[in-house]
């Protein structure tokens, strides 16, 4: 909405080109994300069903926990996508401070404080599938790549501080 009310008009002229672009990269984030939502639902089906299988022998307990970690690592996957997604709207968020509409420069704070609520979603969601996981290349990777979107964060709390300082002037 920013974006859509700041395109355009004479006063960004400037900023056009980056207020395009943040447009159309949040447009493709929202739309991605919507599709996690989807395939976070699929995945934990994939989950449960690995809890479910049978382990009455010592082959079956094999399988039961190769399936097990093979869906935990799966389930972490999701989330973390998720998490990057935030992150990415978190930056953008934050490239459009002072080259957009201070009209609506509370929507600039909003969407930083909902893309820090889904990262805090997702980190959690993905440190309870690590903490399934055996230790191991896989979750050091997964860890590795949640810390790095994590620290977005910190990002998302310096924008709304910027867009509150900016509004009460």
């Amino acid at each position: 909405m920013v974006c859509n009310l700041s395109i355009g008009r004479p006063r960004y002229a400037e900023h056009e080109q980056l207020l395009t672009g943040v447009l159309r990269q949040a447009t493709e984030r929202r739309e991605f994300a919507l599709s996690l939502a989807q395939a976070d639902a699929e995945v934990f089906q994939t989950v449960l069903a690995a809890y479910k299988l049978p382990r009455a022998s010592e082959p079956e307990q094999r399988e039961r926990a190769r399936a097990i970690q093979s869906a935990l690592a799966a389930a972490a996957e999701v989330p973390l996508r998720v998490a990057a997604v935030a992150a990415d709207l978190i930056r953008l968020a934050g490239d459009i401070i002072g080259r957009s509409n201070p009209s609506v420069l509370s929507d600039v704070a909003v969407a930083a404080v909902l893309a820090r609520a889904a990262l805090d979603s997702a980190v959690v969601n993905v440190e309870v599938n690590l903490a399934g996981l055996d230790q191991g290349e896989q979750r050091s990777r997964l860890a590795g790549q949640l810390a790095g979107h994590a620290s977005a964060a910190g990002q998302a709390d310096t924008v709304v501080r910027e867009a509150r300082a900016r509004i009460s002037g």
